[in-house]
């Protein structure tokens, strides 16, 4: 298997698999494909599997496209953005709901519960994340450009509201409000900031689509 990325800010990946090769999306992920690659849809484990992804944003059923000859098949991202490629060794991480584009190899995907209830309420990040573990490659669509970080432990980063899209299951995540009465009333950063403590990778996006629709939305006309 090898792949490409291309497409500037409307990014679309493009894998090209050997004969006999597979990989997995989300239904309704893919873009395009050469004629001999075909699909298969499962639960991708079970009706437990099925539930964890669609708590987690995702879709309920999982296709598996697998080349019945060598050829091509793309994913593009659903928002102006950037798709990351995250490889895996038996390790794993924590990735933001609607993230998951696709994946290659021995991946299992399931619900992260954030250790810290308070920073899934109020952190922005959401109580339950995906959680990504095995070996291969998981491609993530990011929100806006992607900024990373390996932090060293006990090295923080405070980070504002859907800004985080993935970190490694050895980050620790955590909420603290935002200090002092003005700057709550007035800094417009709202109460709480998600602090992310290493060690471990984070990676962080510049435009979030929360965001995004907020600011469309002031800019939409209202019916009074």
């Amino acid at each position: 298997m090898n792949y490409r990325i291309e497409g500037g800010s409307l990014p679309v990946v493009i894998i090209s698999l050997n004969q006999g090769e597979s990989v997995n999306c989300e239904s309704g992920s893919m873009s395009w494909m050469s004629a001999g690659i075909k699909m298969s849809t499962s639960t991708g484990g079970g009706i437990g599997k099925m539930f964890g992804r669609m708590v987690t944003g995702e879709s309920a059923m999982i296709n598996t496209y697998t080349a019945e000859q060598a050829g091509e098949i793309a994913f593009a991202s659903s928002f102006p953005g950037s798709i990351k490629a995250i490889e895996l060794n038996g390790n794993s991480f924590l990735a933001q709901k609607g993230a998951f584009l696709a994946s290659f190899g021995n991946i299992e995907q399931s619900v992260g519960v954030q250790k810290n209830i308070g920073g899934g309420f109020f952190g922005g990040e959401g109580f339950l994340m995906q959680r990504f573990t095995g070996t291969g490659i998981v491609f993530l669509e990011v929100d806006g450009t992607a900024i990373e970080y390996d932090l060293q432990p006990g090295q923080k980063m405070v980070v504002d509201t859907g800004y985080t899209v993935m970190m490694d299951s050895t980050v620790n995540l955590e909420i603290e409000m935002v200090k002092g009465v003005k700057n709550v009333l007035f800094g417009g950063e709202g109460l709480f900031n998600t602090t992310l403590t290493g060690p471990g990778k984070i990676m962080l996006q510049s435009m979030p689509v929360s965001s995004t629709a907020m600011i469309l939305y002031r800019y939409m006309p209202h019916k009074n």
